[in-house]
């Protein structure tokens, strides 16, 4: 494993001193990897003790000690204003595995930064410090999505790419969707639907779920993405408004689930595709 930060404009790898002799280097003593702060809400009685009533997960802090290497004090100078610079708004922290998948976490800095000249830097070429960054989402984040499909394939015939075989007619896009979350923390799904259709409803193995009562024509696309919350068509305009009344926009937890989602007045042009990114508590 190694760890990456990124910016919008800049990558550094932070393992650069190692393999180039040059360039950034995390040392050991990074803090922050494992499970997140807690905030846990007990309601307190008359008796003894008190009942658990709920949690909610904290941003995570995560401290980094980094090593600056140079050829000489201009190097220096210019790698360390690209740091400055890379830190100076949101960047993404990045854990890349030997087989080139990652996990990854949005972190703004909040603090760290400081050194004491000659007691953190070696002549001119070289600085340690620390840096503290925060991640308002405390999970870590795949960069293999995982999805499923439903299309409709015409009256009597079952469903592809793994789905339960059903019987439909003709003008419904229905099936049981096997949901595999290879993560510790639940995932969000995004919702992908291409019309025509109308009535898109998407039900968990719970039984909690959402109908979409719009409508969509030949060609027009519908996107419910359940983390940020939003349901936009293939003009980005919202349509949130055409959903039901008391959604639940869930989420898929660890494991294998199945879930139910269907589409009607569809035609062989139409589909339903779900995806999403399992997550992880902490990495290593």
């Amino acid at each position: 494993m190694r760890l990456q930060l990124e910016s919008t404009t800049d990558t550094l790898n932070l393992d650069d001193i190692l393999h180039r002799g040059a360039g950034v280097q995390v040392l050991s003593g990074v803090t922050g990897l494992g499970l997140p702060d807690v905030s846990v809400q007990w309601l307190e009685g008359a008796g003894d003790g008190a009942m658990f009533r709920g949690r909610r997960v904290l941003p995570r802090d995560i401290d980094l000690p980094l090593y600056l290497q140079a050829a000489d004090r201009e190097a220096l100078k210019a790698l360390l204003s690209r740091l400055a610079l890379m830190l100076a708004g949101e960047c993404v922290l990045r854990l890349v595995e030997a087989d080139g998948t990652d996990w990854s976490t949005r972190v703004h800095r909040v603090g760290g930064g400081a050194y004491v000249y000659g007691s953190d830097t070696i002549g001119d070429t070289d600085i340690q410090l620390v840096i503290t960054l925060r991640a308002g989402d405390p999970f870590f984040t795949s960069s293999r999505p995982s999805s499923q499909r439903i299309s409709n394939s015409g009256a009597g015939r079952g469903l592809l790419n793994g789905l339960a075989q059903l019987r439909v007619a003709s003008s419904q896009a229905i099936g049981t969707i096997l949901l595999e979350n290879l993560g510790d923390a639940p995932a969000y799904p995004v919702w992908d639907v291409v019309g025509p259709g109308r009535d898109f409803r998407a039900v968990s193995a719970t039984g909690v779920g959402f109908h979409w009562a719009g409508s969509l024509a030949a060609g027009e696309t519908l996107r419910v993405d359940t983390q940020r919350g939003t349901v936009t068509d293939h003009t980005g305009a919202s349509r949130y408004a055409d959903l039901a009344a008391a959604p639940r926009l869930w989420t898929i937890p660890p494991g294998t689930t199945q879930a139910v989602a269907s589409l009607e007045d569809v035609d062989h042009h139409s589909s339903i595709t779900c995806s999403w990114r399992p997550r992880k508590w902490m990495v290593i």
